[in-house]
């Protein structure tokens, strides 16, 4: 399968406004070398010392999504360089990239992760905690964070309405947030290769599309 041919087939099927996060997670630098060599240059990686070796080997035009689970004590490790964190799911977690960002003089974009799924076990904030959080001005200390949107994830089924109802229920977190932050605010990230035409038709602005461009992750 050709990379490139895949990313060309994904993006004629986004919507003018609609960017594309190619997660790369598990892939060989050469793979993202073909999706880099006809344009794409965002990716997206879940494991921070993965993340941290590829920046390290391949061009430094590209914008790196950290877009699984992140520890506090490996937020170290992207701190100097990546572009934006998607998964953000807690106070803790803003307090532990808030420092690592001063330490680099950066100021990070990240989105809130909210958790919409039926399944428990994925991560986000509880959405009337993270409300709760914004209203109390929770986002006040952090001077080196850029809070630009929202990300989650649709629970795992084949219930295609179901679906639609994470993603318009993430939608709608996205508009009543908002307002407290203003401008920038302009990230719906949602959606990935088996859901991604749901999600733009909810109103995503960014989606994360790995196996429909790279196959299979490698797991070795």
């Amino acid at each position: 399968m050709s990379v490139a041919r895949q990313i060309e087939a994904v993006r004629a099927t986004l919507k003018e406004g609609v960017e594309l996060v190619a997660v790369s997670k598990t892939h060989p630098a050469e793979a993202i070398l073909e999706a880099y060599e006809v344009g794409q240059r965002r990716f997206g990686e879940s494991r921070p010392q993965e993340l941290k070796a590829k920046y390290e080997a391949l061009p430094k035009d590209i914008l790196w999504h950290m877009i699984g689970h992140l520890q506090t004590n490996k937020v170290k490790y992207i701190a100097p360089f990546v572009a934006l964190i998607e998964s953000v799911d807690s106070e803790r977690l803003c307090v532990a990239i808030e420092r690592e960002a001063a330490k680099c003089d950066r100021v990070i974009d990240i989105l809130l992760e909210v958790h919409v799924a039926c399944e428990e076990s994925k991560t986000g904030w509880d959405w009337n905690e993270l409300q709760r959080f914004v209203v109390e001005g929770g986002f006040a200390p952090f001077a080196h964070l850029r809070v630009r949107g929202v990300m989650g994830i649709a629970s795992n089924t084949d219930d295609e309405e179901r679906i639609r109802h994470d993603f318009e229920l993430l939608r709608s977190c996205f508009e009543r947030l908002k307002p407290s932050f203003g401008a920038s605010f302009d990230t719906l990230s949602m959606g990935m290769s088996d859901d991604y035409p749901i999600a733009i038709a909810c109103g995503s602005t960014s989606v994360r599309v790995g196996s429909l461009i790279f196959g299979a992750r490698d797991y070795a």
